[in-house]
């Protein structure tokens, strides 16, 4: 069983769903966060991230997926405005584990983690996409169920811990979602709440995931970017 979910305010929502499973209770959960925010503020504003630096994540992507892909940049059109930085087509992604920077996590030590992860990682598994939400510096789509997102990060963390890698967020404060933009400077967030309130009619899109990649990640010209070093792919 993986860790339950805490209440952590360093995490968006803050309070966690009180289903992993339940995929109304997820979405509800997200919107009334994302609708309760007064203001937005930058991502790129974020401490952590020092200018050059690249860092090691798992991370969910979709590098085949027409019908995902569609719907995003459906979304990005609608809001389109300076104060958003749309993800790239090629740049969606749900991030899953923070291993380390490339600074504190050696070489040999992300091999061996890619490795491990091979013989231990789990099934492929259907996940929902839903319409949109956000935190304080994004617009997010929904996703669901958590239990096996969740389940994931804590298998990915304790092979980090077995390398001794340096790692990121504990999964009891992991909150899975799929970005498609960032905000970038700070305002009032009621007029974007309304924009994407306008968008949450959308149909729903199940993906299988079938593959985690562990990739080199870098902050390139207000977007994320990645060298893909290992694609470990999930039992069918």
């Amino acid at each position: 069983m993986p860790p339950l979910l805490v209440t952590d305010d360093r995490s968006f929502p803050a309070v966690p769903p009180d289903d992993l499973n339940d995929a109304p209770t997820i979405v509800a959960n997200d919107w009334a966060a994302f609708a309760g925010i007064r203001r937005m503020t930058s991502h790129w504003a974020r401490p952590g991230w020092a200018p050059g630096q690249s860092t090691y994540y798992w991370m969910l992507t979709f590098p085949d997926n027409p019908k995902l892909l569609a719907e995003a940049q459906h979304c990005q059109r609608q809001l389109a405005c300076p104060s958003l930085d749309m993800v790239p087509s090629d740049g969606l992604h749900v991030t899953s584990v923070k291993i380390g920077s490339a600074e504190t996590a050696r070489a040999g030590q992300i091999d061996d983690l890619a490795q491990r992860a091979r013989s231990s990682i789990g099934s492929s598994f259907p996940m929902t996409v839903h319409p949109l939400a956000g935190s304080r510096g994004a617009v997010r789509f929904s996703i669901t169920p958590w239990t096996p997102l969740i389940q994931m990060h804590t298998a990915l963390t304790a092979l980090g811990h077995a390398v001794g890698v340096p790692g990121g967020t504990p999964t009891a404060a992991y909150r899975p979602h799929l970005g498609i933009a960032y905000n970038n400077c700070d305002r009032p967030a009621e007029p974007l709440i309304r924009q994407v309130s306008l968008l949450r009619d959308r149909p729903a899109i199940t993906v299988v995931i079938g593959h985690v990649d562990l990739v080199e990640l870098r902050r390139e010209d207000r977007a994320y970017r990645w060298n893909l070093l290992h694609r470990i792919p999930l039992e069918g």
